[in-house]
């Protein structure tokens, strides 16, 4: 009996263990930097982690890190995220984040430039439902394509 126990206990163990790290590689790492003031990104951050990501973000602004990883500023927004050596500029959908990181293209990442209501982020009670129309645009260096489009129906 009692090695039936420690065989089922070491089972378990194993099981858990292997769970947990399961989990923990499934929880995708993306870096977000932001105004220390700004309630929309950490809005944007909550959808991110109610989505599955596993969110580290700075305070400190990011006009710098845009210019420093390639962003142009055309495309710009209230905050700038890296993930898996992607840009993701403003309120992008974290189902678009996802399939990007499936597809893999060669770009610099994906932009919602500006702050369109009804975007990941800028979805609060406060706007009442309302839902501009925005698209994800998919960063190709200077140029860029409609990755993702968003309308209301």
């Amino acid at each position: 009996m009692f090695r039936r126990d420690v065989l089922k206990f070491i089972i378990t163990s194993s099981l858990s263990i292997l769970s947990a790290k399961v989990h923990a590689q499934s929880r995708t790492l993306i870096e977000v930097w932001k105004s220390p003031t700004c309630g929309c990104c950490q809005d944007w951050i909550t959808h991110l982690e109610n989505n599955g990501f596993e969110v580290r973000y700075y305070d400190t602004g990011n006009n710098r890190v845009r210019a420093h990883v390639g962003m142009p500023q055309r495309y710009g927004s209230c905050h700038t995220a890296i993930v898996e050596g992607y840009v993701i500029e403003g309120h992008v959908p974290a189902r678009d984040v996802r399939k990007l990181l499936a597809i893999k293209p060669k770009a610099v990442g994906l932009s919602v430039p500006g702050m369109p209501v009804g975007s990941p982020g800028m979805d609060g009670p406060q706007y009442q439902g309302r839902q501009d129309p925005y698209d994800v645009l998919l960063i190709l260096g200077d140029n860029h394509e409609v990755f993702s489009s968003y309308r209301q129906n």
